[in-house]
């Protein structure tokens, strides 16, 4: 129209244009009003029901509340605590009587007089070789692997102390 010359026709359409822009801007206003809307809605909805749930959970510890005494209930938290004690010292008590008791069997005595005596049925003297020799135990590496092999048979017993020389 502008090229026609006719500027009537262009100031019609530039107020058409005008007011586009501005319906435009009001829609896109609505549009983040009623989005707004929808969620305060939403968040007043979960508020419902989160006081709902409050108010459930409020009844029910009423009802916990009136069915529990905290006088009895106390009474028998301690009744528990002194009677858990009891059970420990009766637990140590029984303890320290069976670690008196294996304590006082002899049976590490007992098993080197037998070794010994085994020994000197073969005719190999220990007495003076015992004293140099490591203790066993779990700080000797090879004590477990050594008891997994002390498990030879006759058969290779008799063989190894063939090897030795002794009859």
């Amino acid at each position: 129209m502008a090229k026609s010359g006719n500027r009537q026709a262009c100031k019609i359409l530039a107020k058409q244009l005008v007011q586009l822009r501005k319906q435009k801007n009001h829609t896109y206003a609505v549009s983040s009003k009623a989005t707004a809307i929808s969620i305060q809605t939403k968040l007043m909805n979960s508020q419902m029901k989160m006081a709902g749930a409050m108010s459930t959970s409020a009844k029910t510890m009423q009802a916990i509340n009136k069915k529990m005494d905290p006088q009895k209930t106390m009474k028998t938290m301690q009744d528990f605590q002194k009677e858990n004690m009891k059970m420990g010292m009766t637990e140590d008590m029984i303890n320290d009587t069976m670690d008196d008791f294996l304590d006082e069997s002899g049976d590490d005595e007992e098993s080197e007089d037998i070794v010994n005596q085994v020994l000197d049925e073969i005719g190999i003297e220990i007495s003076g070789k015992m004293v140099r020799a490591p203790a066993a135990g779990k700080s000797v590496p090879g004590a477990a692997a050594e008891s997994k092999k002390a498990t030879l048979s006759d058969e290779e017993i008799e063989r190894q102390l063939r090897a030795l020389g002794v009859d």
